[in-house]
């Protein structure tokens, strides 16, 4: 015999069933700690929410056939069912008919009769014949156990017998229950389960703990929340482990985690695990993308919210896994927020011109952010620049506070995109970080720290008081030492010195008249991307910022595209910097020796260090931006053959030749792209957009092959650089072979890949690249094309073709850039001017721009901010201002 107990269905005299009203209270009124589980398991990837029926989900009543459930529990479970990843049941005694009928749950919420035995579609099993049978003497003994004793009622289910004596004398119900337990509960294969005046006898061997583990299985869920009020609910909570949560509704002892009074709390509880988990599956306040402004040090980059949230930090390189990950995961994954204790929105924020130093302001209130470095040696020597990149430097980030307001602060680092528990340690002016391979530490003088678990993990709180401390305070995060010392220099010293670096930068280069201080935004921005130790230029700051709100087109930046990086490096030599073209070269002949001396096969990308990328993966307990999953990390595009990453490099190389002479690692790099263009150009690639298709003969990427040999006979005619007789022939070549397959009749006009109809917005480098001239009717039809079909408003789509996956992405700045060109080449300068003007005005408040363009939803969509993006909006003004 298996004994075990059971939940009743009647209400003591005098209860009063709650109504609706009673459930206006605030989810606040539950406990602080139960509130801070629920928001720790509303983030788990996939979640399992099971409640009991009777006294959870409805109150008991004195009549069992009608116990209603509380209305705002069927919204509440109606609405966690429609979130993905997310499963709802109620599991429950009574027999799965009378339950269905009784409860009338919408059809997305599971439920589960008679202990477990019993489950909707997908869970039925028939009796063996010898159950069968069980069964049936079962219904038959008991019957004669019941019969004529007033106020018991037999129930009978399909693989159990339950006996109800909550309307009976206590005498006549104790009698019952002796006969029973002395009687057919002893029988062999009889599972007895005991609750609030029932008992009943299984011929299966089942209670609420194993059907969780069923469910659990069936939805693969990574955490189990689980209410109930009576003791065959403890099976269930004894199931529960890890990250699992278990509430106990009304009194009695309990192996859940929490309690609350009764089927009201339950109510709300449910309701604010319904916030939570839609908050982390589509974050609903998440900050638009163009709104963020990027720190960097030329060691790393940040990016901060228009309300001073550091939400995206890595170290100890950009391309490493984030400390701050709120961008991707919430405050889970980690931030770094202060606020005016008052709350409001801040006044504005804004660059300190010339640099990357942010402000954000309030009034009484000014926090003032950079990235600066820190020995990581721990010794705060008080020599030397503080931007002076060598092994010996880590990264700091500085925020000081002026002003005479109260501020509150929030310090929550989370190594590892917050995969790994940490806790804050005080010592001396600050405090550590442990749990990190990395040392972390934050000094932070004078400010007293309320350290507060949340899970796993610890935040640091505090609340400042300006005024007292004579008008500031300063922080300074320090990754890679475990020093919580004063610097030699005062951040005052600290900042001018590394701001009057930048503005020497700046005011270096030639910016034209055009959109002056967007192309300088744009340029320090590019210079952010710059990996000052390597030479590397990354293509973006982020990984996983979607392509489409909700999508899955989400993919990682982080890292040296030989295309991107060449790009960028290019405008900046036109603005006359050359110290970033240079570093990137060595960089990229170096990754050419890495090849063995075979640079046609190069990858398309790089780690910054110009290591080859581990596989890509993905964070499945990200919710991503927006709800905007998987999250992923890596580029799979790195094992892609894209044969178009050469004449970018060639077309540099070609620039800073222009600009300072030849030297003999420009020979070297330039020999090696016309050599792997010599081996490879005839062969169909994946294309510069790395849709993940079989490979095509992309017009793109023969253009570009095209540019690599012309820049390099560019180069033996202008500077002597020794070329080959063949060569020319080479050149010739290409150029007849791409102008001749890649136009389609039908089409009129140069379109994605030899034979295709689709047309492609790099199809424009027919002109562009100069390998057609500006009034040959085929670039003007082909430019033509593409506006008619790629333009839309204020951006110019890549493409329209089914690229493989699902969703629709925004359009490209890059690509706009493309057309703005086009069309002051093709003599339509007032149209470039105009959609030049749009394309600023997309632009975030502080000048950043991500990757693409909603022109629906007039908001930034793709990685932030994003190279392509600012180099095209240089080369754009540079044009412009040249056609005057």
């Amino acid at each position: 015999m298996n004994v075990q107990t059971d939940d009743g269905g009647a209400t003591p005299p005098g209860h009063r069933s709650a109504a609706p009203a009673d459930l206006a209270g605030p989810a606040d009124a539950l406990e602080a700690g139960l509130r801070a589980a629920c928001a720790r398991v509303a983030r788990v990837p996939t979640l399992l929410v099971a409640c009991d029926y009777d006294g959870t989900l409805a109150p008991i009543v004195e009549d069992p056939t009608r116990a209603a459930p509380l209305p705002e529990a069927v919204a509440a479970l109606r609405a966690l069912a429609s979130l993905p990843q997310t499963t709802v049941a109620v599991i429950s005694g009574r027999a799965l008919r009378d339950l269905a009928a009784l409860s009338r749950l919408p059809s997305e919420v599971h439920l589960v009769g008679s202990h477990g035995s019993e489950f909707d579609v997908g869970f039925v099993d028939a009796l063996a014949p010898d159950l069968q049978q069980l069964h049936g003497e079962l219904v038959e003994t008991l019957s004669g156990l019941v019969h004529r004793r007033p106020g018991v009622r037999l129930e009978v289910k399909p693989a159990s017998v339950a006996v109800h004596t909550r309307s009976a004398e206590p005498e006549v119900a104790r009698l019952v229950l002796e006969s029973i337990l002395t009687g057919p509960a002893t029988w062999p294969g009889v599972t007895v389960t005991q609750g609030k005046q029932v008992i009943e006898l299984s011929v299966i061997t089942t209670n609420k703990g194993l059907a969780v583990d069923a469910l659990r299985t069936q939805v693969s869920a990574s955490a189990v929340v689980f209410l109930g009020d009576d003791v065959t609910d403890e099976n269930a909570f004894a199931q529960l482990h890890g990250p699992d949560l278990g509430i106990k509704v009304g009194p009695g002892e309990t192996r859940a985690h929490f309690r609350v009074s009764g089927p009201v709390d339950a109510v709300r509880l449910l309701g604010l695990l319904l916030h939570y988990r839609r908050q982390w599956l589509f974050g609903e306040r998440a900050v638009p993308i163009e709104r963020h402004s990027m720190l960097a040090n030329g060691r790393t980059v940040g990016l901060v919210t228009p309300d001073a949230r550091v939400s995206w930090l890595c170290h100890p390189r950009p391309d490493s896994s984030a400390i701050f990950a709120d961008l991707l995961g919430g405050p889970s994954a980690g931030h770094f927020t202060i606020r005016p204790e008052r709350g409001g929105l801040p006044l504005g924020q804004r660059y300190l011109p010339g640099t990357m130093t942010v402000e954000t302001r309030w009034s009484g209130l000014t926090i003032t952010d950079w990235l600066d470095t820190h020995p990581v040696n721990g010794v705060a020597e008080g020599h030397g620049h503080p931007l002076n990149v060598s092994d010996n430097q880590g990264t700091a980030l500085i925020r000081v506070l002026t002003g005479t307001a109260r501020a509150r602060i929030e310090f929550a680092p989370r190594p590892e995109f917050g995969q790994l528990p940490i806790r804050l340690q005080p010592l001396g002016d600050g405090l550590l970080v442990l749990g990190s391979s990395e040392p972390i530490a934050l000094y932070s003088p004078g400010i007293e720290w309320d350290i507060v678990s949340d899970g796993g993990n610890e935040i640091a709180r505090a609340v400042v008081d300006l005024a007292a401390k004579g008008g500031t305070a300063t922080l300074e995060l320090r990754l890679g030492t475990a020093d919580v010392g004063a610097h030699a220099l005062d951040p005052d010293k600290r900042r001018m010195i590394i701001e009057e670096r930048s503005r020497e930068w700046s005011s270096s280069l030639r910016l034209p008249a055009q959109a002056r201080e967007a192309v300088l935004r744009s340029a320090l921005t590019l210079r952010g991307l710059c990996h000052e130790p390597t030479g590397a230029v990354l293509a973006a700051a982020t990984a996983s910022l979607p392509e489409e709100l909700g999508g899955v087109r989400n993919w990682d930046y982080r890292y040296c595209w030989l295309r991107d990086a060449a790009m960028s490096a290019r405008v900046l030599v036109d603005l006359g910097s050359i110290e970033e073209a240079d570093r990137f070269l060595s960089w990229t002949m170096r990754v050419i020796e890495s090849t063995g001396g075979h640079p046609e096969r190069l990858h398309p990308l790089y780690a910054v260090d110009g290591n080859e990328l581990g596989a890509e993966a993905v964070i499945d307990t990200l919710p991503g931006y927006a709800g905007s999953r998987p999250v992923r990390v890596g580029n799979a595009a790195n094992r892609q053959v894209q044969l178009d990453v050469f004449g970018p490099v060639a077309d540099l190389i070609a620039a800073v030749v222009d600009h300072r002479g030849l030297t003999p690692n420009d020979v070297a790099v330039m020999g090696a792209m016309v050599e792997a263009v010599e081996r490879r150009w005839h062969e169909p690639d994946h294309g510069l957009w790395e849709a993940r298709l079989p490979p095509r003969h992309h017009v793109y990427s023969k253009v570009m092959c095209w540019l690599t040999v012309d820049r390099a006979i560019h180069l033996g005619e202008k500077h002597g650089m020794p070329i080959r007789p063949e060569w020319r022939e080479l050149r010739d070549t290409i150029a007849d072979n791409v102008l001749t397959h890649g136009w389609h009749d039908k089409v009129g006009a140069y379109t994605v890949a030899y034979g295709d109809r689709d047309l492609d917005a790099s199809s424009l480098w027919i002109g562009l690249s100069g390998l057609l001239a500006d009034d040959d009717p085929r670039f003007l039809k082909t430019v033509l094309a593409i506006e008619a079909e790629l333009r839309s408003g204020a951006t110019v789509y890549r493409y329209l073709w089914d690229d493989g996956l699902p969703g629709r992405e925004g359009g490209f700045h890059i690509c706009t850039a493309w057309l703005i060109e086009a069309y002051l080449r093709t003599g339509r300068r007032t149209e470039a001017e105009e959609l030049f003007q749009q394309m600023l005005d997309t632009a975030g408040p502080t000048g950043l721009l991500p990757e693409q363009y909603d022109p629906e939803a007039e908001r930034g969509l793709g990685n932030h901010p994003q190279a392509y993006s600012h180099l095209g909006l240089i080369r754009c003004a540079m044009l412009l201002d040249q056609a005057r």
